[in-house]
């Protein structure tokens, strides 16, 4: 009998053994696709209106694949969304109006908020850096490429996200 209950913890430390020598070995993973191999590219843009006597706001997010809206008004708490998804001949289209060479010299201008005004701001971001502009309609050198994409976007938003 002892060399039977022998064998069994043979058996079990060997499976120990085995079992922790596999968890600490470096084992290669199989590589995963780059999201962006250029730091510049754009991935994502949002441009919003926010503000107002009633607390409206108007919010569109672009990524490569789809298009999402949403807006409302906090006072009647009203709320509604959209989305789309885009190909990606659309969003170069879309982003072929921004260029990343000149997001860093893009000046924002102070929140209108505070007088019941609204504010709109942009976000772009690459894998480098998020970018972000309130009111940058104050720099009309570097704002024609945001009043493109914004027409552009128009073309694909229903009328009531326009």
């Amino acid at each position: 009998m002892m060399p039977t209950t022998k064998n069994i913890h043979l058996k079990i430390l060997f499976s120990i053994l085995l079992l922790s020598a596999s968890f600490s070995c470096d084992t290669k993973k199989t590589p995963q696709p780059a999201v962006s191999k250029n730091p510049n590219e754009i991935t994502f843009i949002s441009v919003s209106h926010i503000g107002g006597t009633l607390g409206e706001y108007k919010i569109i997010k672009v990524t490569k694949d789809s298009v999402f809206a949403e807006k409302g008004a906090t006072a009647n708490t009203t709320h509604q969304e959209w989305a789309s998804s885009i190909n990606s001949d659309i969003w170069k289209f879309l982003i072929s109006s921004i260029n990343v060479k000149d997001l860093d010299h893009i000046k924002s201008s102070p929140s209108q908020q505070s007088v019941d005004g609204i504010d709109e701001t942009f976000q772009i971001r690459t894998p480098k850096k998020a970018h972000i502009y309130v009111n940058s309609f104050a720099d009309p050198t570097h704002y024609k490429q945001f009043q493109q994409f914004k027409e552009r976007l128009d073309n694909i938003l229903p009328k009531e996200y326009k």
